[in-house]
């Protein structure tokens, strides 16, 4: 008898393993121009950066290994974002307020669920300064356009409220130009190419002087401060941190003098406090603290767990009274995040919100840029939510969840390496 010869799988019944890699090179490379996208998107369109963000996850899901991603879950940088989720949508069950607003309040809770698949592919990518660069470059031509438009409104892209926005409002404007001149700032600190030093030496003056002479917000004047003391702290000796507030307190006085429009914006905050009761049209300060005393009551009426997702709204309309025009307002936010939070899921909420917060300022205690930049963002984030709901607005949501998760995972993949390392 002769041996019987071993069979042989045709080629064509066996995966061909290049391929596959081949193929999943792809998706990674396409999820990473995908994600640059929306960042260069993001100051300009909400219905644009919501479409790239659909294909991303489309083009992200199929190259994520589950088994390890399930791992990087236990972390609370990973886990915390979407805990909060979680609680927004079992808070449905117990809200007072209709199914319509339950379900609306939850939309802006649900971006925090891109936080991790963000932070896993850019753990692995080498493209997370891109999207970085990509933001940068859309933010500095909207600086150029915002100039144009002061003096030529008829380049407006939209019909916004403010002279100096092409588009959308000057508060979002403020608060991407505050967080690329001081992500910029460490680079010029340490000046270690002379180029690029100067090149973002003179972006920074760009955001800076739009934002003195053209549109500001308040709460971003109030995040300058915040970041400022935050640089010194963290990267000048105390000599430099004195020379630095000396120059601080020299500029603002340079910009209080030659700023008609600055002096306006401040100088308001008294007039709109005194007389926002008459005339509602200027009333933003005044405003906030009605909100807040309200959203404190409705606060202690439900304080561990809240009176449920999508219930501020039902709160403010049982609060209302017709003594002004300003007590009967009925609104679903209550410009301070933490109050946000704490109408809806009480200090369950609360208590979920900070250590989200938390967990996101460790990630980012490291020396590199990439750290510095997603500390600049979740302090930035942090303090402005003192004066409105940032983290749940779209644009400053969005600002959040792109910049921890593209620098943490940075920041993670530096890590990743430094231990691989030390172990070799």
């Amino acid at each position: 008898m002769t041996a019987k010869q071993p069979s042989v799988a045709s080629p064509t019944t066996l995966p061909d393993r290049s391929q596959t890699l081949g193929h999943s090179a792809r998706l990674l490379r396409t999820a990473d121009l995908l994600v640059i996208l929306i960042a260069a998107s993001l100051p300009w369109s909400t219905s644009a950066t919501s479409i790239l963000v659909g294909f991303w996850l489309l083009a992200v899901t199929p190259t994520i290994a589950w088994r390890d991603y399930a791992h990087q879950l236990a972390r609370p940088a990973f886990a915390l974002p979407l805990a909060l989720l979680l609680l927004a949508l079992v808070g449905t069950l117990w809200s007072e307020g209709t199914w319509a607003d339950r379900l609306h309040a939850v939309k802006p809770v649900a971006k925090l669920m891109l936080i991790p698949p963000l932070l896993y592919h850019f753990s692995r990518s080498e493209r997370g300064f891109h999207v970085c660069i990509a933001f940068l470059a859309s933010c500095a031509l909207l600086a150029a356009l915002s100039w144009i438009v002061l003096f030529d409104p008829d380049w407006k892209i939209t019909a916004t409220a403010s002279p100096g926005v092409p588009v959308k409002n000057y508060i979002d404007q403020s608060q991407e130009f505050t967080l690329c001149a001081f992500a910029l700032a460490l680079p010029v600190w340490r000046g270690r190419l002379a180029v690029a030093t100067v090149v973002c030496l003179v972006l920074i003056l760009l955001f800076v002087t739009n934002m003195v002479f053209v549109a500001t917000a308040r709460t971003a004047l109030l995040c300058i401060a915040v970041l400022l003391t935050l640089f010194a702290l963290r990267h000048l000796s105390r000599p430099a941190a004195l020379v630095l507030l000396a120059g601080a307190i020299a500029a603002s006085l340079l910009a209080w003098t030659t700023s008609p429009y600055l002096r306006h914006r401040i100088s308001d905050i008294a007039v709109e406090y005194r007389h926002g009761r008459e005339n509602i049209s200027r009333a933003s300060t005044a405003q906030r603290l009605i909100y807040w005393r309200k959203s404190l009551h409705a606060f202690t009426e439900a304080p561990l767990i809240g009176h449920g997702t999508g219930s501020i709204k039902r709160q403010f309309e049982r609060a209302a009274t017709i003594e002004s025009r300003l007590d009967a307002e009925v609104v679903s936010n209550p410009h301070n995040q933490t109050l946000n939070v704490a109408m809806q899921w009480g200090l369950l909420g609360v208590g979920l919100l900070y250590a989200m917060w938390i967990a996101h300022l460790r990630l980012f205690a490291d020396e590199e840029f990439a750290a510095w930049i997603g500390l600049v963002v979740v302090v930035q984030n942090i303090t402005s939510s003192l004066l409105n709901s940032h983290l749940f607005d779209f644009h400053e949501g969005w600002m959040y969840v792109l910049g921890v998760g593209v620098a943490g995972g940075m920041v993670l993949k530096a890590k990743a390496k430094k231990a691989s390392s030390s172990q070799a």
